[in-house]
């Protein structure tokens, strides 16, 4: 692990293997190593360097806890890009997504390729009040029993077919139990994140070539939205994967796994 100053910050990184560069951009609230399951080694087996990043608001980088804005995690990956030697194909999931499209628009230089999962390119209600429910929770010092907050969070994140299997479900249960607990102040300021825009129409300019997956099961980030991603990018590739939630990544690495070597070894 390394940390280094970037983009007025600390960023703290990880590089695994040797071969092209491939960078992946975790979603809100979740560390890099999370990665390191099952996506990085299937990349390193596939003739990639990979590397992690704790965005900003996920110690040990910068918690920024006075703010965060999507221009500043944008310029972090820039500048972590450049750091490492550009190009580098960029992976995202969930707010990691909008991070790879923004970056796809603002520094098509620096990219090679672009996939994101679990991708939108607007606010929905529901998601909305979701975020600031939680954005009140910190706020209100309330933190939820973690048996409670691990079931909630196996109910949005999962797919039913996942949860269907009693040993599998507790097997996520105990992950989600042992790991949950207040926020940081850095969370906090991932979560108070401006998410009001509409950037359908900004994304027809990008012209990075993209891939994006949707997880069928996903309430967080339904395929729908994650179509319209699509849609706007002008020659985006669509995949959209069976039997996963919102940790689709997690629930069927296997299948996301092969989705994703295969794009970015393509010529």
């Amino acid at each position: 692990m390394s940390l280094v100053s970037l983009n007025g910050i600390q960023l703290n990184y990880d590089v695994t293997g040797s071969g092209p560069l491939v960078l992946l951009v975790m979603g809100s609230g979740s560390p890099g190593r999370v990665w390191r399951t099952y996506q990085v080694p299937a990349l390193v087996k596939a003739g990639f360097r990979v590397v992690t990043v704790d965005n900003r608001g996920i110690a040990p980088s910068s918690e920024s806890a006075a703010g965060i804005t999507m221009a500043d995690l944008v310029g972090d990956t820039a500048a972590l890009i450049e750091h490492l030697g550009a190009p580098a194909h960029v992976v995202g999931t969930s707010m990691g997504s909008r991070v790879v499209a923004e970056l796809a628009l603002a520094r098509p230089e620096l990219l090679g390729k672009a996939v994101m999962f679990a991708a939108t390119a607007r606010p929905h209600p529901v998601s909305s009040m979701l975020n600031r429910g939680e954005q009140a929770l910190f706020d209100k010092g309330i933190q939820l029993p973690p048996e409670y907050a691990a079931a909630v969070k196996a109910m949005l994140n999962l797919s039913p077919h996942t949860l269907a299997d009693p040993a599998k479900a507790q097997e996520w249960l105990d992950i989600f139990e042992f790991t949950s607990g207040k926020g940081t102040p850095g969370t906090r300021a991932q979560l108070g994140m401006d998410r009001s825009q509409d950037r359908r129409e900004a994304y027809r300019r990008i012209t990075v070539p993209s891939l994006v997956v949707g997880f069928a099961d996903d309430q967080m980030v339904p395929p729908r939205f994650c179509r319209e991603v699509a849609e706007a990018i002008p020659g985006a590739r669509y995949a959209e994967i069976e039997r996963c939630g919102h940790y689709g990544y997690l629930e069927r690495p296997d299948e996301i796994n092969r989705v994703l070597v295969e794009f970015l070894s393509a010529a």
